[in-house]
């Protein structure tokens, strides 16, 4: 017996000795050059690496990702014991010097987390050695001849004043196409992207005293929400250069004088990095007027009736026209006081907005407004106020007051008066319907119950109580959303984010694969906008991660949110690499990404 408990005692501790975990981080070198490449690992050590699921990588902020995660493992038995190992693997570039740190990695085992260790990382500026004779590294020989600048059209501006950005890449080598490693950052701005041609135009331009190959890749519209000095981070390509590759010690760029030593080429992936730009913002003058309607810009504005003599149930049009450059889309027409006697329905808004080259357009207000009383009516003047960039001052534009003629209809109760009394017309046919009662030649006798009141009586009874229910229930709803501005106004983003998915579907079929991505991307943020309450002038993509995490979204839900941003942006200026079929099962992914959006989000607001 003693000896049976022994031996069970020993085949436990080897089990437990081949079974236990281990998660843990490591790195070929903690001091690298800037542009040098170094490998990182994360090894899992255990029993059934087969469980493993869910392995999430740290976010890798201040390296390019050239290679990975590049997945290895192993199995070994060693003396009766079991060794089994699972290694992501990644190949990283140092862009810039600094001290860094790598995040924990985490994966999923049997029902339980694991996290490694961070991991400190040292990039030191190059320098060149003695056995380079002088001669700078092939990376930053690279970066003198391949960069991206951002150049804004202004860098002094007041609060929601139009700047334009453009983004250009200045190359002197041959490259292929560039892919996003890292989008800008717009934070204190409402942005729209400009149009672009469907390819990369290179022209000439001399820049610091060389020619380079020009080419506009992106252009931004940005407004400022908040004053004071807003920074703009950089914009972050990998650009795949081809470079000779030399048979002997000397310039890689000797090429470019006849060398007869090149005789291949090869390319090689180079990140590289805009400059951040920063804007200063100036408030707008003070006193600010109460009724602004926050436009900055150069505008004008009209105000029309289309009929001042109208019967009464006869509509009548009141409209409202904003035209001109500037942040049209956050600009807020002003609302009418229409008198009472009318019945107003809810307006038509209309946005024609041009992003080609600067933001500019139309933005219209139609109300249907139907008399219901006779009489004379005065619709009260109408302002829009708006800051003038030009004359650096508020310009207010009046129209009205409109004076409004309502003369009778023909309707039977369009004769009654305001009071409620009974016209000629109403005293006229009560006469006719008066008429004495005939007391001869007649015998009564008893009806039955089922005579006096016959079921169709009952029908029309209940029918009516039903009706009027029904009618009741309806303009309690209609006057709760007419309260409720926030709610109305949720609704109606809704259904553009559904109307922008359907655009979105039928240039797919139409196979306008640019447009896709635009209208695709656009439903997806008016969605994220609505459903997380964040006003447009606001939104942002880390904001809208940020809500995102406060609902308690999975990482890889975010992670396809910015999968959609980032291919969106990358077909602006690289439309010639769009797959058909995988923009297809893109917005297959991004329509049940909302759907599962929406059903968590909701089911969080609910608790």
């Amino acid at each position: 017996m003693k000896r049976l408990i022994q031996i069970l005692l020993i085949t436990l501790l080897i089990a437990a000795n081949a079974f236990a975990q281990d998660f843990s981080a490591s790195v070929d070198k903690t001091v690298v050059q800037q542009g040098e490449r170094f490998q990182v690992s994360f090894t899992f050590s255990g029993g059934d690496v087969s469980s493993v699921r869910d392995f999430r990588p740290p976010s890798f902020q201040g390296f390019a990702i050239l290679s990975g995660p590049n997945q290895s493992s192993s199995v070994q038995i060693i003396n009766g014991q079991l060794s089994a190992s699972l290694t992501y693997s990644y190949i990283l570039k140092a862009l810039r010097p600094g001290r860094y740190t790598i995040g924990k990695a985490s994966l999923f085992f049997r029902g339980k987390r694991y996290e490694t260790n961070p991991l400190k990382i040292n990039v030191v500026k190059y320098k060149t050695s003695q056995k380079s004779n002088g001669r700078k590294s092939q990376s930053e020989q690279i970066r003198e001849n391949v960069f991206i600048r951002a150049v804004p059209n202004k860098r002094n501006v007041y609060k929601d004043e139009q700047i334009i950005l453009t983004y250009k890449l200045y190359t002197r080598l041959s490259i292929s196409s560039p892919q996003i490693s890292k989008l800008p950052s717009y934070k204190g701005f409402w942005t729209k992207d400009l149009d672009m041609p469907n390819s990369i135009n290179f022209h000439y331009e001399m820049y610091k005293g060389k020619r380079y190959r020009v080419a506009e890749i992106k252009k931004v519209a940005l407004f400022p929400r908040e004053t004071g000095k807003l920074k703009i981070e950089p914009f972050e390509l990998t650009v795949p250069v081809i470079v000779q590759r030399r048979r002997s010690h000397g310039d890689i760029f000797d090429d470019f004088f006849n060398d007869p030593f090149f005789t291949q080429r090869e390319t090689v992936e180079e990140n590289i990095a805009s400059n951040a730009v920063t804007i200063n913002v100036k408030p707008l003058p003070q006193p600010v007027p109460d009724d602004f309607s926050g436009a900055v810009g150069s505008f004008e504005f009209n105000v029309s009736v289309d009929k001042l003599s109208a019967k009464v149930n006869e509509p009548i049009t009141l409209k409202m026209v904003l035209k001109g450059t500037g942040n049209i889309e956050l600009a807020q027409l002003p609302e009418p006081k229409i008198p009472e006697g009318f019945e107003v329905y809810d307006p038509k808004i209309t946005d024609n907005v041009r992003t080609k080259g600067f933001i500019s357009g139309t933005k219209s207000a139609e109300y249907l407004i139907v008399p219901r009383i006779s009489g004379k009516r005065k619709i009260d003047k109408i302002s829009f106020v708006y800051f003038d960039l030009n004359k650096k001052d508020y310009v207010r534009k009046t129209f009205g007051p409109f004076y409004l003629d309502i003369a009778r209809g023909k309707e039977a109760y369009a004769g009654q008066t305001p009071t409620g009394g009974f016209s000629k017309e109403d005293i006229q046919l009560l006469s006719k319907d008066i008429r004495y009662i005939k007391t001869n030649n007649f015998n009564l006798h008893k009806k039955r119950k089922e005579e006096l009141t016959p079921n169709w009586f009952y029908g029309i009874i209940f029918g009516s109580l039903f009706v009027f229910l029904i009618a009741i229930a309806v303009e309690e709803r209609k006057q709760k959303l007419s309260s409720n501005a926030e709610l109305v106004k949720l609704r109606k983003t809704e259904k553009e984010a559904r109307k922008r998915l359907k655009e979105a579907k039928k240039s797919l079929d139409e196979k306008n694969l640019t447009e896709f991505y635009d209208k695709l991307s656009f439903g997806l943020t008016t969605f994220l906008e609505t459903k997380l309450k964040i006003p447009k002038s606001e939104f942002t993509l880390d904001k809208a991660i940020s809500e995102l995490k406060k609902y308690g979204v999975e990482d890889s839900l975010i992670s396809q949110i910015k999968e959609t941003y980032e291919k969106s942006e990358f077909a602006r200026f690289a439309p010639s690499s769009l797959d058909e079929t995988s923009a297809k099962e893109l917005y297959e992914n991004t329509v049940k990404l909302i759907m599962k959006l929406n059903g968590l989000i909701s089911k969080r607001k609910s608790k």
